[in-house]
This record gives structure tokens, C-alpha cells and sequence, in this order.
């Protein structure tokens, strides 16, 4: 089983003039789940698109590389290709295109072996409650919140990548779906040693996904880091401690509590 490093360090990076991350230091490997918790507007999903080259950030400062390769210098798909994997907070539906036909298609632009691959997918349905009959939909389209959760927990398994960053997979799963796709993920990092970062707000996530490190993100930097007990520490004392009296609320604009530009990506409802 390889090993696999995901190298973040100093890591600066802003969008419409506005810095959000100011100097990230992380180091995801194999077979390790790290979470990322903090309130809104601390850059946590800042951080997964800034990784994952979404366009519209501007990387300021530092370096981000996967096994030594430099990851800011390439372009997303080279990014996929590497073996990051971004589970999106809120996933694109793609009309007109089924999922076979884009895992098809992922494994053929890296020279991957596409045989079998309807099988693959119809295991991994089976291995976390998705019905077969989504599977025939283009993807993610008329799905639930939480089944387009679940497709994207199917893409994991299938693609397996080297590190997967989970944007919020808890958000719009019931609790039988967490679970789910909680221990699917969790099964992959002794399978075929997956590194996690998991962005969420909350502790229940870990129930099944157990973290080895939970980091705190706030003010755009890491503040502490610790073990799974500080999740629970922060449920009961939220974040006054890092200086950050209540989770930043963006309104409609974007704009944390009224105030200065927050992440133009993030959810104003979160």
C-alpha cells in the first residue's frame, strides 16, 4: 500500500482583495483523518477550494504539495489525477451525464482500467445503502441533499484516491446515511490508507469516522490542535476562546455579520 503526504505550509490565500487564509501549516498522510473545525467565515471551505485550484482565489503566499509535487502549480484535473479528491459541500448536478459515464472517464484520462466498471459501482452502492436506481440518473440530478452526499461517498470508494477532503459530507445526511458514509470513509483508510481532512461543524461525524487529529480553523489560521476529545470540548464551549465570541453568520452577500467580504463560496446559511 503506498504512502501518500499532503503538505500545507504557510499556506496564504484570498479572494476579491480580501485575505481569509493567513498562514496554514498541515500535514495529511496515509491512513490519518484530520478535521478542521470553526465557525463560519474562518476559511475552512476557503481551504478545500484553494487545495483543489478552484478558480477565483488568489494564493498569496506559502506552498501546498502531494508527495513532494507541487500542487498549486497544476492545473484541477492534474490535481484528480495526483489523488486528491474533493467531496463538495454542495455538489453540482450535472444534467446529461450519467455517473458511469464520468467514472468512465475519470479512470480513462489517468490510464485506468475501465473494465468492470458498472460492477464497481454497484458494489459500492450496496456497501452504503445508495439505490440502484440513482445510479442511472445523470449525475446528481433530482437527488436529495443527502443522496448527492451519498454519490459523492460512491465516488470515493470507486476512484480511491490518495487524500480526500470532505467539505461538510455530514451536512443533509440522517443519521442511518452518516453512518453510512461515515464508515465507508473510515474503511477506506485501512483498505487502501486514505488520508482525510474532514471540514465539519460537528462532533457527530467522528461517531463512525474516527479523527486522529481535530485542528481548530479561526481568524484564517489554525489555533490549537488536538485530539478527538477536543471536539467534544468545543460543543460545549464553542469558540470564545480563539477570540471568536459566536460563529460568524454571512448574510445573502457574503458578508460575515454585516461585515467585511467573507468566502463568496460559502453557504450564508451554514
Amino acid at each position: 500500500m503506498p504512502d501518500h503526504v499532503l503538505e500545507i505550509r504557510g499556506l496564504r490565500a484570498g479572494v476579491g482583495g480580501k485575505e481569509i487564509l493567513k498562514g496554514i501549516d498541515l500535514t495529511v498522510a496515509s491512513g490519518e483523518v484530520h478535521v478542521i473545525m470553526g465557525p463560519n467565515g474562518s476559511g475552512k471551505s476557503t481551504l478545500s477550494h484553494v487545495i483543489m485550484g478552484r478558480p477565483g482565489y488568489e494564493v498569496l503566499g506559502g506552498s501546498v504539495t502531494l508527495d513532494g509535487a507541487d500542487v498549486l502549480a497544476m492545473a484541477p484535473y492534474e490535481r484528480a489525477h495526483a489523488g486528491l479528491f474533493l467531496a463538495m459541500q454542495y455538489p453540482t448536478e450535472v444534467p446529461g451525464v450519467p455517473l458511469v459515464d464520468m467514472l468512465e472517464a475519470a479512470f480513462a484520462a489517468a490510464d485506468r482500467d475501465v473494465a468492470g466498471m458498472r460492477e464497481r459501482i454497484s458494489v459500492e452502492a450496496g456497501r452504503i445503502g445508495f439505490d440502484d436506481r440513482f445510479l442511472s440518473r445523470p449525475l446528481n440530478v433530482d437527488l436529495s441533499g443527502g443522496e448527492k452526499k451519498r454519490n459523492e461517498t460512491l465516488q470515493l470508494g470507486v476512484l480511491q484516491p490518495a487524500i480526500a477532503i470532505l467539505d461538510e459530507i455530514d451536512s443533509g445526511l440522517d443519521v442511518d446515511a452518516l453512518r453510512a458514509c461515515a464508515r465507508r470513509i473510515e474503511a477506506a483508510t485501512e483498505e487502501t490508507g486514505l488520508g482525510v481532512l474532514a471540514i465539519t461543524h460537528y462532533n457527530r461525524l467522528l461517531h463512525e469516522l474516527r479523527a486522529d487529529h481535530v485542528h481548530v480553523l479561526a481568524r484564517g489560521a489554525i489555533q490549537r490542535s488536538g485530539g478527538p476529545d477536543l471536539a467534544l470540548e468545543l460543543e460545549t464551549t464553542g469558540y470564545a476562546a480563539f477570540g471568536v465570541d459566536e460563529p460568524a453568520r454571512a448574510d445573502a452577500a457574503g458578508r460575515a455579520d454585516g461585515g467585511p467580504l467573507a468566502d463568496p463560496f460559502a453557504d450564508p446559511l451554514a
